[in-house]
């Protein structure tokens, strides 16, 4: 039985500990049932998947995605320059 790295273990642990004290607004299972997003109250995402490895044994992934960066709000406006 091969080994999971110490640094894909830290990465599983870091995306689940997110979950302590969180509010999990939405669950959604992929239709393959191979992956499964957590969505939680501050906006970010855990996400477990099944994946398989070289020899096709499946193996678990999770990541923990962060919502995007609060930045300015409202319409961005572009204007060109254009001969009349």
């Amino acid at each position: 039985m091969p080994l999971t790295s110490v640094h894909d273990l830290r990465r599983i642990a870091d995306a689940v500990s997110h979950l302590r004290d969180r509010l999990v607004l939405d669950v959604a299972l992929r239709a393959d049932c191979r992956q499964l997003r957590l969505v939680l109250d501050d906006g970010q995402s855990v996400l477990l998947a099944v994946t398989l490895d070289a020899e096709g044994r499946p193996r678990l992934d999770a990541d923990l995605l962060r919502g995007p960066d609060e930045g300015p709000t409202g319409q961005l406006e572009v204007q060109f320059d254009g001969a009349d």
